[in-house]
């Protein structure tokens, strides 16, 4: 199989390589990174560099621009807690994005809050982000080399 054929992976695939991913750039930024034994709270790993805080690190994927989101009860908006965005484009590397959840406290085109409070809806509340090319550059603060420099 070709380098970055993304496609040819199925969805559990995709999301085994996000998360090592994430944890390997992690690891390579002289991060220490702690796996949980069951993700039933919506955190991945947790992550410490040196004698710093430690992060909690939820990871999320996309093979290409679509929606994503985390239930609101699984993803707390408080300092210390991360969204790690992997897009995987066809024919090119990962793309990290590391994004802190307090980005969440104002929300815009790109990071939204959902409560589905309609009748009839019966989705939980949840935090997502709408990627589509338009909304890529509002991501561009959050790409992994310039967001892991504020935590190390």
């Amino acid at each position: 199989m070709a380098r970055h054929q993304w496609k040819a992976l199925n969805k559990q695939q995709v999301g085994t390589y996000a998360e090592y991913f994430v944890k390997m750039e992690l690891t390579m930024h002289g991060f220490q990174v702690y796996s949980t034994e069951v993700d039933d709270r919506g955190i991945d790993f947790v992550a410490r560099h040196q004698t710093g805080p430690f992060i909690e690190i939820q990871v999320k994927s996309l093979r290409s621009t679509g929606y994503v989101f985390m239930e609101k009860s699984k993803f707390p908006i408080r300092d210390g807690m991360h969204l790690a965005l992997v897009l995987f484009i066809e024919n090119e590397a990962p793309r990290l994005y590391l994004i802190p959840a307090t980005v969440w406290n104002t929300p815009n085109k790109a990071f939204v809050s959902r409560d589905y409070g309609a009748e009839g809806q019966t989705s939980k509340p949840e935090w997502g982000i709408n990627l589509s090319m338009k909304n890529l550059p509002i991501l561009a603060q959050y790409e992994f080399d310039t967001a892991i420099s504020s935590l190390t």
